[in-house]
């Protein structure tokens, strides 16, 4: 019975510790994507071309492929992805930024940071 009782409270205590982690891990750097910061484009600026930027914050780190024609972002694609994907955000907001032509477009309700961190692989894409 002692026996029982001391794996049935070793195997509690494995639980906790792995959903503990698994929340700490999803909830790392919530705040500091939150906080991110991203700045308009001058396509003007930018020659023809397809360039890769990426930005790296856990499991926001994402690498993206733009495609420059005549001062405009003609194509956008995903190199390497969030860790958590959702082909709906990534598709709703590449649409606004080839829209507008810019970076500068409302993050998609409900994954502001996911939003964030490919607009930030956008920028550095085609930083000049």
């Amino acid at each position: 019975m002692k026996l029982l009782l001391k794996v049935v409270l070793a195997l509690i205590v494995l639980v906790v510790l792995v959903v503990g982690g698994g929340i700490f891990f999803l909830a790392r750097g919530i705040e500091a994507g939150a906080e991110v910061s991203v700045s308009s484009l001058d396509l003007s600026k930018v020659k023809d071309g397809i360039y890769n930027g990426e930005y790296k914050s856990g499991r926001w780190t994402n690498e993206i492929s733009v495609e420059v024609k005549d001062s405009r972002i003609v194509k956008m694609a995903i190199v390497k992805d969030v860790m958590f994907v959702k082909p709906e955000v990534s598709g709703e907001l590449f649409a606004k930024v080839l829209k507008k032509q810019n970076t500068d477009v409302d993050a998609v309700s409900g994954a502001t940071i996911t939003s964030k961190a490919y607009l930030k692989a956008i920028e550095d894409a085609l930083k000049y």
